[in-house]
This record gives structure tokens, C-alpha cells and sequence, in this order.
């Protein structure tokens, strides 16, 4: 007998998420236990013991962060797919489930970053403040009635869209077209990570050596410095910022290492190349 969610769940599920999503907000989990507590609901009413339950909710606790308005659709595919693998597909596991949710955070907070805190937000305050003139506070009540109003109806219709997705699993993420997907997805993250971190990170080194005076053309003394960075720019653009990246993705994958102890270590490599003149601490960041 197959098993439906029924509508009060649904609807549960997506409100705990729009109240919730950054419910136990740390730098190292961030709004993984948002979308646990989003699932809660799912799982109690789709499995009856206690073993099944706790299965199905440790599939939610590898990392997990977007922007949360477009990050509903996540939940709703995951609230799908978690109905779907209640009903016997034993193609849709864990694996599955995590490497959608892996897949799409990036390009969704992308996307919803550009769209949403850089643009429509915005948008609004700027019509707000021409209507908060003189300490008028129509621009505030138009701001919060209109941005509660505009993203609850948008989180809750690509919600119920990415639940749709779910629950036609079967004939849309499995098999080939399941890998062609995730690989898609995967390749897509990857290419949005890259341009954020060719976009946000900046190192530079300071170091210059002294290759003493020479004579220009006009006869004047001239002092001959050779700057590393300007010879690395020049063979490879940013390349610091790249070894930065790298080194940092080699401790938490290799090593194992928390978010939270990398930062630690970026802070002391950063703190004693600027005492010893190796970084440039107006430049890096």
C-alpha cells in the first residue's frame, strides 16, 4: 500500500522551514538543522517505528546552505523524494537524496543571492524610501507587507513545484537520467563556487627585493625593485588566492578538519605573514 503525505504535512513541513531555516545557525552546520526540522514532520507521518525514523533523518545532517527563499524548492524536491523511498524505490538513498541537496545549494544561491538580497530587495527599499518622506511610515508598512506578501507565495508555489519534482522521482532522477542530472548539478555548483571564490578572495604578498639603482633616460637615479607580486600576476593572475582555495578545501577534505579550525589556521597564516612583510594586509582578505 503506498503511502501519500497528506496536505497538513506538506504545509507543515514548508512553514517550518520558512520560520525555521536558520534554526541552530552555526558557521560549521549552518542551515542544516533548518531543513532537519523541516523534515521532522515528513518523517513521522511516512514511517511508524522509531529505527526507520532515526535512518531517514540522519540523511539531513551532512551540511547544507542557500538562500533560504529559493532553498525552499530543496526541501520540496527532498519532501518528495523522502515520499518516494517510503514507497519501496530503493533506487533513492541517501547518496541520492544528499547529492541533489549537495548539487543544488550552490546554483540556487547563485541565483537567489543575485535576484533577491541584490535585486529585489533593493528594488523595494528604494520605492520605500521615496514614500518615507518626511518620516512618513507608509514606506515601512509598504516594505514589509509587500516582501512577506511577494516571498511567501513564491517560496511556497517552488516549494510545492520541487515536491512535484520529488515525487515523479522515478521517471525524472533515476537511471541515466538521475546521473546526467546530478553530474549537471555538480558541474554547475562547481562553476559557481569558482566564481565566488575568484570573486571574494583577494591575497596578495607584499614581498619586494632590492635589485639596486639604475640610470632612466633622463639621466635621473632610479630605484631597480623587483615586487613578487607583480611577477606572479604576470605568470599567473591570483595565484595566491587559488593556493588559498586549494589549501583550504586539502584541510577539510583530506585532513578532515572543521570549518571552524581552518578558520583558525587562515587567521594565524594571515596574521604572521603580515608581521613577517609577506602579505599585504590591504589586499588581503
Amino acid at each position: 500500500m503506498s503511502v501519500k503525505l497528506t496536505k497538513k504535512t506538506k504545509d507543515q513541513a514548508f512553514w517550518w522551514w520558512y520560520n525555521g531555516n536558520l534554526t541552530g545557525f552555526t558557521h560549521q552546520h549552518m542551515q542544516t538543522f533548518g531543513f532537519m526540522c523541516a523534515m521532522i514532520p515528513v518523517i513521522k507521518e511516512l514511517y511508524k517505528d522509531d529505527t526507520h525514523r532515526l535512518r531517514s533523518l540522519k540523511t539531513y545532517t551532512p551540511f547544507f546552505n542557500t538562500e533560504p527563499q529559493i532553498g525552499s524548492m530543496v526541501v520540496g524536491i527532498s519532501v518528495g523524494l523522502e515520499e518516494a523511498r517510503a514507497n519501496g524505490h530503493e533506487e533513492i538513498d541517501d547518496e541520492m537524496i544528499n547529492g541533489i541537496r549537495a548539487g543544488l545549494m550552490g546554483p540556487l544561491a547563485g541565483i537567489g543571492d543575485s535576484l533577491i538580497p541584490g535585486t529585489y530587495i533593493p528594488i523595494l527599499l528604494s520605492i520605500a524610501l521615496g514614500l518615507s518622506t518626511d518620516g512618513s511610515p507608509l514606506g515601512a508598512i509598504f516594505y514589509a507587507i509587500v516582501y512577506i506578501g511577494t516571498m511567501t507565495f513564491f517560496m511556497k508555489y517552488i516549494f510545492d513545484k520541487g515536491y512535484e519534482l520529488g515525487g515523479r522521482a522515478v521517471d525524472v532522477v533515476i537511471g541515466e537520467q538521475a546521473t546526467a542530472f546530478r553530474e549537471s548539478m555538480v558541474m554547475v555548483g562547481t562553476i559557481v563556487i569558482g566564481s565566488l571564490a575568484a570573486s571574494w578572495i583577494g591575497v596578495s604578498t607584499a614581498l619586494k627585493f632590492d635589485l639596486g639603482t639604475y640610470y632612466n633616460a633622463a639621466g635621473e637615479q632610479v630605484a631597480n625593485v623587483l615586487r613578487l607580486q607583480d611577477t606572479l600576476n604576470g605568470i599567473f593572475p591570483n595565484l595566491l588566492s587559488l593556493l588559498t582555495v586549494l589549501f583550504t578545501w586539502y584541510l577539510m577534505t583530506k585532513k578532515k578538519m572543521s570549518p571552524i579550525t581552518v578558520m583558525l589556521i587562515l587567521v594565524v597564516v594571515a596574521l604572521v605573514g603580515v608581521l613577517i612583510g609577506f602579505f599585504d594586509p590591504g589586499l588581503s582578505y
